[in-house]
């Protein structure tokens, strides 16, 4: 058995099954497609699940992948042990109702003895207790003893997840050696030791289970084989764990550089070293399929693999943002099998680094608020909110508070955090499970046996059709009246069904007399166009010819606009940089609404200059180019793929301007000198790292002109004004008149603060040798209390002024404590809290100046007695 590196296994792998006939697809995104069941893609089969449950017609029926995957049940144990892990890569060969086990069994056997060169001898196999048709192929036509066939039960040799196709399995270990054992005499194949690895997974789903123990026996039994590409690297490459396998050793090496920490050094900066470079491979391969950092879903685990790769990085004494620097070598190992990864580097790095300095500051605001929990804790157990809000939105891990904690003598209340965390991650499924929700739903199924609609939109706003199907109300129907609301299927349409972010076509289906008016068109995943309609005269029949017409200026004002989000594409690019990609988009009539990475606020220079970019494109008449192509043949082109979108073998590619080159399958004018002019009315921020333009064109800005005209007359006429040439004059008049008038009101409020104070003073009382002043004011604001506090403690270093306003139901606190005051013990933060509180507020600040809220002004006087009585305990 020779050495192999990670790289050459896969390709080994995918070689061996194309020379049996297998079609070689490349990995499906990590993010799945049309499966709301699923937050990360987990394994190797669940993207083909529509393939083996025959919704969808697999591009062949032998099939071969190496699948990214992600699981992400127990982040915490990452790294722990050298076992855990998030990303891995899953081989596998699978049958679409084509060949069986006499064909899959002797080709696993095949690949590990003949393509590995595997000792038949350290080869054990386990299949299901009750499977003698899998032990006989296993001993007569593979040739294998029967003592090294294990037969096991359900609960290990049989794939079943709730109903639908399930069956047994089949699995071959490698036996490493007794020194890798427990040294149990009944130690064997399926003990819990190092010494037996189960590497490859192969499962027959013959059966269909209703979910309640009754197995049918499947028309077309199917083939899914699973095997891990690292635990497999393991063993051809004799290492004991996956962060010692070439490619991602090389990975924890450059940590060690950066540190200065070698693997091994030690167990808790081995821990530290696993846990970085198990999550920047996964961040890596996440953020290169199009996921986000943010506070939900899958952009939620994103961010969470990072901060911990991060806080980790901090434990190795890492003390500057590194973790993109890592994300390089990742790359470099792994562009041989993924390309996109070089090609999103610049991306993929910048939301890296942006999200880590982004923690940097973040983990620094948690230590200051947990320094606060500390210090206002009255047990010596932290609450478990406090620890879950520290976690929730701080991002401050459960195990650093409780590392902080302990130096201080104090635990967390763990009972209650977890219990939050369940409640958070059961409003998290909650949002998944109707994430899928639509008006759709259901439909789909009542069109198996319907063709795919034939699209003419690209060429035609009008086609003759045949309607094939209605629903009414959930149900097919043949026929469908006036008044009626229905959905219709036809053989062709022109009208665009919504798709890549452009909105659904609307019009009218008309047939001798009767008409039908459009008012949205979807398509399901069998590619049947859905017209969703209301039929306003006659009556429609299956069968019927039918004339289907859009509604030509809405879809002229869509492709403007769609067009025009392409021309911005291109000049995001141009002027931010490559790093600029498509994070979402809408198209409708009314304007364009672009989402693109980037990490800040776009400035007026910059929205001037892609603007302006934008209209030189329209301005020079070219002609925007559609047309379908192989794959290759557009990546060759150049052609911008959607960010971690997955794609056919045709794509259809737009070429609009000089700089833009899209895949892109919605529709477009054919000259951007259509799009007459391009406007953007607003730049803003939607997601860490993500940020939103919208824009109109045509004539959308000639009604944004308008709208902005009207504004502008209507501000003339309010400030009675002649023309809007003298607007800035009186504008910038106004400006300077409140500030004049600001100045009078602050020296008038300081005279009063003066007066105020002065009579405070009369009426002090005498606490442990300081001066201390407790009022309430009627109607007074912030500023006023603030200006007195100020005046009380610059004139008089002994005192303690504790200042109420109050404003109806609303009651602030402002607390003043001068030098000497401050040196005796008095707080002003402490002490704003405690009056804070017995009026039923919260709220705190620095030793010398501090202010809070509450809502309970008829408390007003006790909350001013319980400051006093705070001041008189801090200074005893």
């Amino acid at each position: 058995m020779q050495w192999t590196g990670l790289n050459e296994l896969r390709e080994k792998f995918l070689s061996f099954f194309e020379s049996k006939g297998h079609l070689r697809l490349g990995s499906f995104s990590l993010v799945p497609k049309n499966d709301n069941s699923l937050l990360l893609i987990n394994s190797g089969m669940a993207p083909m699940k529509k393939y083996f449950t025959g919704e969808v017609t697999p591009p062949r029926s032998r099939v071969t992948t190496c699948q990214k995957c992600i699981r992400t049940p127990d982040i915490e144990r990452v790294g722990i042990t050298a076992r855990h892990g998030t990303y891995f890569e899953m081989l596998g060969n699978f049958s679409f109702g084509d060949y069986f086990k006499e064909e899959a069994i002797p080709w696993a056997w095949e690949f590990c003895t003949e393509v590995l060169h595997m000792p038949q001898d350290k080869l054990w196999v386990t299949v299901y207790q009750d499977d003698d048709e899998t032990v006989k192929i296993w001993t007569d036509k593979v040739g294998i003893p029967a003592e090294r066939i294990v037969r096991m039960g359900k609960e290990d040799n049989f794939w079943e997840h709730g109903p639908g196709a399930c069956g047994p399995c089949s699995e071959i270990y490698f036996d490493r050696g007794p020194e890798h054992g427990c040294g149990s005499p009944d130690c064997k194949v399926g003990c819990e030791c190092d010494r037996y690895v189960e590497f490859w997974n192969v499962v027959f789903s013959q059966f269909n289970s209703d979910g309640k123990g009754n197995y049918t026996l499947l028309e077309h039994p199917n083939i899914d084989t699973g095997m891990g590409l690292e635990r497999l690297a393991c063993i051809m490459q004799g290492v004991d764990n996956l962060f010692l396998v070439d490619t991602v050793r090389n990975i924890m090496k450059h940590v060690s550089r950066i540190s200065g920490v070698e693997y091994g050094a030690g167990e808790k900066s081995d821990i530290s070293l696993r846990v970085v470079t198990d999550h920047i491979r996964s961040t890596t391969f996440m953020i290169g399929d199009g996921v986000m950092p943010s506070n939900e879903g899958r952009g939620y685990v994103l961010r969470r693999l990072l901060r911990r790769a991060a806080r980790h990085g901090r434990l190795l004494g890492i003390k500057r943002p590194f973790l993109a620097e890592v994300a390089e070598t990742v790359i470099a190992e792994n562009e041989g099998a993924y390309p996109e990864l070089r090609e999103k580097q610049d991306m993929i790095l910048k939301i890296i680094a942006n999200e880590e300095e982004s923690f940097s500051r973040t983990i620094d605001k948690g230590l200051q608020i947990l320094e606060s929990f500390i210090e206002r804790a009255d047990t010596k157990v932290l609450s478990g909110d406090d620890a879950f809000l520290l976690n929730d939105t701080y991002g401050f891990p459960l195990d650093l508070t409780k590392e902080i904690l302990a130096e201080r003598g104090m635990t967390v209340d763990e009972e209650t955090f977890h219990q939050r965390m369940l409640e958070q991650k059961e409003r998290a499924r909650a949002a998944r499970k109707n994430a899928g929700a639509d008006a759709w739903a259901g439909e789909a199924d009542l069109l198996d046996d319907t063709a795919a609609t034939a699209f003419l939109g690209y060429e035609v706003l009008e086609a003759d059709a045949k309607i094939l199907a209605m629903i009414r109300d959930g149900e097919r129907v043949s026929t469908v009246s006036a008044g009626d609301e229905a959905v219709f299927v036809l053989d062709r349409t022109p009208f665009y069904a919504e798709s890549g972010g452009q909105v659904g076509d609307t019009g009218v289906i008309e047939h001798d007399g009767a008409q039908a008016g459009v008012t949205d068109t979807v398509k399901n995943h069998n590619g049947i166009f859905l017209h969703k309609a209301t039929v306003t005269a006659g009556t429609f029949t299956v069968g019927d010819s039918v004339s289907a017409k859009v509604e030509k200026e809405r879809r002229m004002a869509i492709m403007r606009n769609h067009t025009a989000a392409h021309l911005l594409q291109a000049a995001l690019r141009k002027v931010l940089g490559t790093h600029v990609e498509q994070a979402g988009q809408l198209v409708n009539a009314q304007h364009v609404r672009f989402d693109f990475t980037h990490f800040s606020a776009l400035t007026a220079e910059e929205l001037q200059k892609v603007e302006s970019l934008v209209n030189q494109e329209i301005m020079s008449f070219t002609v925007v180019d559609s047309r379908e192509m192989p794959i290759e043949e557009a990546k060759k082109l150049g052609a911008m793929a959607l960010f971690g979108e997955k794609y056919g073998n045709i794509v259809r590619v737009v070429r609009a301007g000089a700089y833009s080159l899209e895949f892109c399958g919605g529709t477009h004018v054919d000259n951007t000198a259509k799009l007459g002019l391009f406007k953007i009315v607003s730049e803003g921020s939607v997601a860490a790292g993500v940020r939103r333009i919208e824009a109109v064109t045509g004539t959308g800005v000639l009604a944004l002109l308008e709208k902005e005209q009207k504004i502008l007359q209507d501000t003339v006429s309010a400030l009675r004004l002649n023309s809007t040439a003298e607007l800035a004059g009186k504008a910038a008049q106004m400006s300077a008149d409140l500030k004049e008038k600001d100045r009078v009101i602050e020296s008038l409020n300081a005279k009063i603060a003066g007066m105020q104070s002065a009579g405070l003073l009369d009426r002090a009382k005498a606490v442990n040798g300081l001066k201390v002043m407790a009022a309430s004011f009627g109607g007074a604001s912030a500023d006023s209390l603030r200006a007195m506090c100020d005046e009380l403690r610059q004139s008089h270093a002994d005192a303690v002024a504790v200042l109420a306003g109050v404003d109806g139901e609303k009651v602030t606190f402002a607390v003043a404590v001068g030098k000497d005051a401050q040196q005796k013990g008095a707080n002003a933060g402490k002490i704003a809290r405690a009056a804070a509180q017995a009026a039923g507020g919260n709220g705190g600040g620095r030793p010398d100046f501090a202010m809070a809220g509450a809502k309970k002004p008829d408390q007003v006087g006790a909350a001013l007695d319980a400051a006093v009585a705070a001041v008189a305990e801090m200074t005893k």
